[in-house]
């Protein structure tokens, strides 16, 4: 399997465990801190450490869970990000 798609992959197992708050609201208090964490060893760089930030407040508070941080990481880093179409299509 591609390592993107490996990324793909984790991040839909980290969203779903995101959800797990809404059962064991305390679990947040776990998850925040380490989703953040994972955020960074997923995507490296200061586009890492800017979707850590967003990733844990996201997670630390109430009603914000529904938002998939690392999904929506993965579009941006694979889909969207025009830095790596231009690189792909070689436009200077």
């Amino acid at each position: 399997m591609n390592k993107k798609y490996k990324k793909l992959l984790l991040g839909l197992l980290f969203d779903a465990l995101g959800y797990v708050s809404f059962i064991f609201p305390f679990f947040d208090i776990i998850w925040a801190p380490l989703s953040a964490y994972l955020m960074t060893k997923l995507y490296k760089g200061k586009k890492g450490k800017i979707a850590a930030a967003i990733t844990f407040v996201e997670e630390a508070l109430p009603m914000l869970d529904v938002i998939p941080t690392f999904t929506l990481m993965w579009l941006y880093t694979y889909v969207f990000n025009k830095e790596k179409v231009a690189t792909i299509i070689d436009i200077d």
